[in-house]
């Protein structure tokens, strides 16, 4: 009896994605600066064609948005430009070490809220009866306080019960929302809004309100770095965010990580809100923190948990959305511009992490053959 050939079809797909081996450092960034030239000259071509004006012309508005005039020589918008790069680090060097961790920490902007409320408290009820030193030292003491316990209810209900940690801190968002809404009604007489506080204030540099602010950031952000990298807790952090089991099968307290972590989350959230409070504004309103907090989420995540990069990843998006309102400013486009470029912008960023940790292998043609 003849044999009988029987053929086999293969139905593969076209493509599948793979994981890559880990991608030599100066290849991942030239990936990542490409990606951010790249929505830079897609966002520019688009607002030049909303704006019939040139390229350089876009990129000369976008200058002055940040730094002002160049003839002028004036610092003060350079020291505004620095002083929204502090808060945002901030609230970035607040939320990595919960990040590390794999806490998703949604909820710096009530945190930092919450912060700034402590501090708002102090300087009314306490800034007339306490010599200037003491009430710094309270005011400081009270607004990480604040922030610390806002980020320890979450983590205590995340520790002992298993919560989803992302609701619960975004829902702790509108309740300080709300807290302050009332605090401020009370408080302002029912006009919604608090005359700035004389007493409280930090003090300036010479004539700069700003430079303090500045200073303080660039400090945390030198004791973070050192913090996650060669401290034993930093060690602890990176072990439960990669596997809560080998965290425990070493002796780590897993729950006792989580609680402090965050209570350092949340206090640093907290000095954000001070600086907010305390070094610029001198009053608190519902939109303080003006929706930094998610902002910061991406600014964490972009910089690789490494608090030196997020310095240049947050000064960059600051640039970014300075400039594109200035543009849109300028030329009479709709506010929302500027957060569309902002958008743009992140979104090629984090989309070229895809490119970084993974590759896309397409399917190779293959004779059939008899079986």
């Amino acid at each position: 009896m003849a044999d009988k050939t029987m053929v086999k079809h293969h139905h593969e797909p076209l493509f599948h994605v793979a994981k890559r081996d880990d991608m030599i450092w100066w290849k991942a960034w030239l990936i990542r600066c490409a990606a951010i030239l790249l929505s830079v000259f897609v966002m520019s071509l688009v607002s030049m064609a909303l704006t019939e004006k040139t390229l350089f012309e876009t990129l000369e508005i976008m200058y002055r948005g940040v730094f002002g005039r160049i003839e002028e020589g004036s610092t003060v918008m350079l020291w505004k430009y620095l002083q929204q790069i502090a808060i945002l680090l901030c609230l970035a060097l607040a939320l990595t070490p919960a990040f590390k961790m794999k806490f998703w920490n949604c909820g710096a902007e009530g945190q930092a809220l919450i912060g700034g409320l402590g501090a708002m408290v102090v300087m009314i009820e306490l800034g007339p009866k306490l010599p200037y030193g003491v009430l710094m030292v309270v005011i400081v003491v009270v607004s990480i306080l604040a922030g610390a316990i806002w980020g320890l209810i979450p983590a205590v209900f995340k520790a002992f019960f298993n919560t989803n940690e992302t609701l619960f801190t975004l829902m702790m968002n509108y309740i300080a929302t709300q807290i302050i809404a009332y605090y401020v009604y009370i408080k302002g007489g029912g006009s919604n809004v608090i005359q700035p506080v004389e007493f409280g204030n930090f003090p300036k540099i010479g004539d700069n309100k700003y430079l303090i602010n500045i200073l303080i950031v660039a400090i945390l952000t030198v004791v973070m770095y050192l913090y996650l990298r060669y401290s034993k807790q930093g060690y602890e952090i990176s072990v439960v965010g990669e596997s809560q089991n080998t965290a425990r099968y070493i002796g780590i307290n897993v729950k006792k990580v989580i609680i402090r972590t965050m209570c350092i989350s949340g206090a640093l959230c907290g000095v954000a809100g001070l600086l907010l409070v305390s070094g610029t504004d001198h009053t608190i309103r519902t939109d303080t923190v003006g929706g930094q907090g998610f902002t910061a989420i991406m600014m964490s995540w972009l910089g690789q948990f490494n608090p030196f990069i997020m310095v240049i990843m947050t000064a960059l998006i600051i640039f970014l959305k300075l400039g594109a309102g200035k543009v849109a400013d300028t030329c009479r486009l709709n506010a929302s511009f500027a957060d569309i470029f902002i958008g743009v912008v992140i979104l090629c960023v984090v989309g070229c992490e895809f490119f970084i940790r993974y590759t896309i292998k397409f399917r190779h043609r293959k004779k059939e053959g008899n079986v």
